[in-house]
């Protein structure tokens, strides 16, 4: 197939390495000239996506930040085929469905929400590789959940990327979610490491402070973007998370070992829950 992905980052260029890697045709788009010239040089990709040849292409990836994948939608919509199939890559879904679908709509197109779980601490398509995908999962928002042939069409145009599970929701849950699978983890990890602390850690850490701080190394404009857009989400995470935080807090300050214990067990036992360890 020929496939258009617009943005060159990690996870685009993760989607051209992956199709590419399965011998698809594969054009892209970048607004930095040098990452484009980098990958049709190693031959990552076979040309730039334009206004000409992206009427060609079956599937086409938007993987920008929201805004920007809206702004490029709407502004490059007439230039695509109804037979195309549009999915996006941005971390939330609300707005940007809501938008995209309307644009979709007004030109006769298709349009699928997407967000790939997957990902790395770094950035850029230096970073990015064919694998990236592989065993992940694909969450799916379409305009119609019973549109059962366009869900077929979506799970066969992604099989070259070799996702292990495609989840099928709504925006408002998508969102909803994300606040706790990944946004907190990145809110949480990047407030730990600004402790005084963390700068004599050499020595004394090992795998539970490395898998803590991981996600604090962020690119902080793209997640600026995405905690703003889901702000009642996120905040309303932080309100569970600092409420059971003081609870540990109290029970130190208090010197209730009993309590302690017993928030410890609740907390490992939910996770076993979650895991669903017996």
């Amino acid at each position: 197939m020929k496939v258009g992905v617009v943005g060159l980052g990690l996870i685009g260029g993760s989607f051209a390495k992956a199709y590419k890697e399965k011998g698809h045709n594969v054009y892209a788009y970048d607004i930095d000239k040098s990452v484009l010239y980098f990958a049709k040089m190693g031959e990552f990709i076979d040309e730039e996506l334009n206004e000409h040849n992206i009427k060609e292409c079956d599937l086409i990836f938007l993987a920008l930040y929201p805004k920007a994948s809206i702004e490029y939608f709407e502004k490059n919509a007439m230039y695509m085929n109804d037979a195309t199939v549009i999915i996006d890559c941005c971390g939330t879904k609300r707005k940007l469905c809501d938008e995209c679908f309307e644009i979709a709509e007004k030109n006769g197109l298709t349009f699928v929400g997407g967000h790939p779980m997957a990902g790395k601490h770094q950035s850029g398509f230096a970073y990015s590789r064919a694998s990236l995908y592989k065993g992940a999962s694909m969450v799916i928002v379409p305009k119609d959940h019973n549109d059962i042939n366009l869900l077929g069409k979506v799970k066969n145009l992604l099989e070259p990327a070799e996702f292990g599970r495609i989840t099928v929701t709504d925006a408002e849950t998508h969102d909803r979610m994300i606040a706790f699978t990944s946004q907190m983890a990145h809110v949480v990890s990047n407030a730990f490491i600004k402790s005084p602390t963390a700068k004599e850690h050499k020595g004394f850490s090992a795998g539970s402070y490395k898998d803590l701080t991981r996600v604090a190394w962020l690119n902080e404009d793209m997640w600026t973007e995405l905690f703003m857009e889901n702000k009642e989400n996120l905040s309303s995470e932080l309100d569970i998370f600092i409420k059971e935080l003081c609870k540990y807090k109290n029970a130190l300050d208090g010197g209730n070992a009993k309590e302690l214990k017993k928030l410890l067990s609740e907390g490992k036992k939910c996770k076993e829950e979650v895991d669903g360890v017996r």
